[in-house]
């Protein structure tokens, strides 16, 4: 499909964006010559452009348990609330839960995420069916069990075996198999350590749990007698291809450690408020030490909702607010973390609006009170606005949304909700 949107803001000027297949192949005001007749032409007027979001660390189903354990510890609401009722999770439960999440991101302008969940294939048809770009990584515990050690080896293997027999996948090239070890706590040290090398014989990313509370980092001293992150380090598995989802303590030398050996870090500030994990994390320090620092929201059941517009301004006013230093975090800099950091991390051609980067856009609807006065667009878009914003979503150059609609919205709200209830109720 080739999408022309005509007279459209974009870094404060009018410009004309002419977007071929799934590639942004001309930017200029306006367009002076297009080789194919566009098939669908977008009026810009009173619309903003930024790159779709990226959400880095999610757990798509458990929209499924939005709201159904508030206000708990982390603990307690894992092991009393959330992972018993995980215990019945069937194939169809994860397809309706992801295909809810798919929607809710699309509404809210995220167009890539990097998931952690059970059931690859039903998330993956979910991606596939609203059009999102998705790495998608199945969650592996072995609770120190050498049985469940072999079954998750093997579940991993024969997974990504039949991901690349999949032509559907392949022929999208929109969903990425990715490993995901769900902590330290969970996942034995020879896991751990099996899971980073198929990972790495497979050019694959792999992303885990780390340092989120307190407790933790007391549990895995007793039980290692290091810190997480030096416990990763002595099983040798840091690495470029990892992905630290919450890292909230880690020490100076930590950090140090992190960026000597390329790994990168996700910040989900409305997930550690919310569940009380921990309000320092250190953005500045883990940027300045050249760490790549993105931003998620974490499931549903923690976070609430997908909203990464949200996520930005938590993360700037979190990251202000413990400092006591409103100049801790900018705007600029969460709008560069959700974008740009994001995709260098996913190693994709996105986060950016340039000629020849893959076409992944939002626009944003300017006549509403949140854009008004519209002194600074980014300030705007972080501190005043929220999801609603979004008008219309481009993903790999299909158009997912268009005047804040998506194609059968009713239908999944209502299948979502029906399955969510028969899921707690079991």
């Amino acid at each position: 499909m080739n999408i022309l949107i005509k007279g459209i803001q974009l870094n404060n000027q009018i410009s004309d964006i002419y977007i071929e297949n799934n590639i942004i192949k001309t930017i200029s005001s306006p367009v002076e010559s297009i080789e194919n007749v566009p098939d669908t032409v977008i009026d810009g007027t009173d619309k903003a452009v930024i790159p779709g979001l990226v959400n880095m660390h999610t757990h798509a189903a458990m929209t499924l348990f939005r709201g159904y354990a508030d206000d708990m510890p982390l603990t307690p609401w894992l092991e009393q609330k959330i992972w018993p009722r995980e215990k019945k999770l069937t194939e169809n439960d994860v397809y309706w839960g992801a295909k809810l999440a798919c929607l809710e991101m699309i509404k809210s302008g995220t167009t890539t995420f990097f998931d952690m969940y059970y059931h690859f294939d039903a998330t993956a048809q979910a991606v596939l069916e609203t059009g999102l770009r998705a790495f998608l990584s199945e969650a592996c515990f072995d609770f120190f069990q050498s049985d469940l050690t072999e079954q998750s080896k093997k579940r991993i293997a024969q997974g990504y075996e039949k991901f690349l027999e999949n032509t559907d996948y392949q022929s999208k090239n929109t969903i990425s198999y990715a490993i995901g070890p769900h902590a330290v706590y969970t996942v034995s040290g020879g896991l751990l350590q099996w899971a980073s090398d198929f990972a790495k014989d497979n050019h694959l990313l792999i992303q885990t749990h780390l340092a989120e509370t307190e407790g933790e980092v007391a549990n895995c001293i007793r039980q290692f007698g290091t810190t997480p992150v030096r416990y990763l380090k002595q099983l040798g598995i840091l690495s470029p291809n990892l992905v630290l989802a919450h890292a909230i303590y880690v020490d100076d030398e930590e950090i140090r450690i992190l960026a000597d050996s390329g790994v990168s870090v996700v910040h989900n500030p409305a997930s550690n408020m919310k569940l009380a994990s921990g309000e320092r994390f250190q953005f500045r320090e883990m940027k300045s030490a050249g760490v790549k620092v993105a931003l998620g929201t974490d499931g549903c059941a923690s976070s609430n909702n997908l909203d990464m517009i949200e996520a930005m301004k938590l993360a700037a006013l979190l990251g202000k607010v413990w400092r006591r230093d409103p100049e801790a975090l900018t705007c600029n800099e969460m709008l560069e973390a959700t974008t740009l950091t994001a995709g260098e991390i996913l190693h994709q051609n996105i986060g950016v609006i340039q000629e020849g980067m893959q076409a992944d856009l939002c626009l944003i609807d300017l006549k509403t009170p949140a854009f008004t006065p519209n002194h600074n667009f980014v300030s705007n878009l972080v501190y005043a606005a929220n999801g609603n914003c979004v008008d219309t979503v481009i993903c790999n150059g299909r158009i997912l949304m268009q005047d804040k609609k998506v194609p059968d919205e009713d239908g999944i709200l209502e299948n979502a909700a029906r399955q969510a209830f028969d899921l707690v109720g079991r």
